[in-house]
């Protein structure tokens, strides 16, 4: 299969944001990630599930949510990690740079968030209507996605290891709050990293299953505003 890969920096709601863009050839849609606390585009299991999702015909952005001079600071105080509204406007933004991309144009968007960045996805799902089509969640905490769960009617699938009972609690309360189709997946032996042997490799199994079930193209997208 033939990839193209791009390292690019990305203007998005008035920040900069690095970014490492994966289509492949004849893809079939595209899945923006969300990273979670104190995590980047560099993120291993991230990466990992990316890497699935290629070999599905999916293609990928992985972007740092915060700038590098934010990123130092975060990592002195926490606090950005925690700033959903911050997080998710740079999720809209970049689902705003997927539609109007040369490569990524016409593609059925996905967004796929870990930890903290489950909740940024999710209100940048509930922001985006009409451009987002599904979400997936891996160990994520849609809790703090607060009232924008009521917004959310994409299909939604929630994964959260079988050895994460607060998470698992804390993702049963928040579906029975979104308005669309969700589900909840709890695999297994997995703890909150999902680090134990098979278990990553079963988060990106559903995840590309779910986005190659959901994920659509779109002839002719009505523009989307900054939100």
């Amino acid at each position: 299969m033939n990839i193209v890969e791009e390292s690019l920096q990305i203007p998005v709601a008035g920040v900069v944001l690095g970014a490492d863009v994966v289509v492949p050839e004849q893809a079939r849609g595209v899945v923006v990630f969300a990273h979670g606390s104190g995590s980047s585009r560099h993120s291993p299991r991230n990466r990992f599930v990316a890497g699935q999702l290629w070999t599905a015909g999916l293609a990928t952005v992985l972007a740092d949510l915060l700038t590098p001079m934010e990123e130092q600071r975060d990592a002195l105080t926490a606090e950005l990690r925690f700033d959903i509204g911050l997080l998710a406007t740079r999720v809209a933004g970049l689902t705003d740079w997927v539609v109007a991309g040369e490569r990524t144009a016409g593609l059925g968007v996905g967004l796929f968030g870990a930890s903290t960045g489950a909740a940024a996805a999710l209100v940048a799902a509930a922001e985006r209507p009409d451009t987002v089509q599904a979400v997936v969640s891996r160990g994520g905490r849609p809790d703090l996605a607060g009232e924008y769960l009521i917004r959310v009617r994409q299909p939604t699938l929630l994964i959260v290891g079988s050895e994460d009972p607060v998470v698992i609690e804390l993702n049963r309360e928040a579906m029975e709050q979104l308005a669309g189709e969700a589900r909840l997946e709890i695999v297994p032996g997995a703890t909150h990293l999902f680090e134990e042997p098979g278990t990553l490799e079963e988060v990106a199994r559903l995840a590309r299953d779910w986005f190659l079930l959901h994920l659509r193209p779109v002839a002719h997208r009505v523009g989307q505003g900054a939100g």
